[in-house]
């Protein structure tokens, strides 16, 4: 095209949507919410030997106001619901939610009255990581495609999703 000759070196051209969502999903910071066997895993990803600070989310935050991903790690009671909804809320926009293992995801084996039988009930889910308990690997990987999905996002529609 000989368009590479007539810029100089250094020159990085893209649009603002594409830079900004490459900017989101390398910067993600998590936010813990481990409810059961699943945050085991959770937190075993986060250690030396699957290494996250490789994807920029090293420091799991305490606070809701600090981060924009939550990991749901866990069944999910109906006493623990308005809690958790409570936490997506506080959260600072753009906000991404992971559902990790089976119990997050549909309720598992447990199909009783005291379990909410999916997160996605609760909060909106953008990525099922299946397993029980899911390994860090699988978390990992569901990551990965939270990431790419991010990068693919048009901001009207997680304007429009919220």
């Amino acid at each position: 095209m000989g368009l590479e000759s007539k810029l100089p070196n250094g020159v990085l051209l893209t649009n603002l949507e594409k830079f900004v969502n490459y900017g989101r999903s390398t910067s993600m910071w998590p936010a813990t919410f481990g409810l059961a066997c699943c945050a085991i895993e959770m937190m075993s990803a986060g250690g030396p030997r699957h290494d996250m600070a490789r994807f920029g989310m090293e420091v799991f935050r305490a606070s809701p106001r600090q981060a924009d991903l939550m990991i749901v790690a866990g069944r999910l009671s109906n006493k623990m619901a308005p809690v958790l909804r409570r936490i997506y809320d506080q959260m600072s926009d753009p906000k991404w939610v992971i559902s990790m293992g089976v119990c997050a995801t549909s309720g598992g084996m447990f199909n009783n009255y005291a379990l909410v039988q999916g997160v996605d009930h609760v909060v909106p889910v953008d990525m099922y990581v299946p397993g029980c308990p899911p390994r860090p690997e699988m978390l990992m990987d569901g990551i990965l495609k939270l990431h790419a999905k991010v990068r693919g996002e048009q901001f009207a529609d997680k304007a429009a999703r919220s």
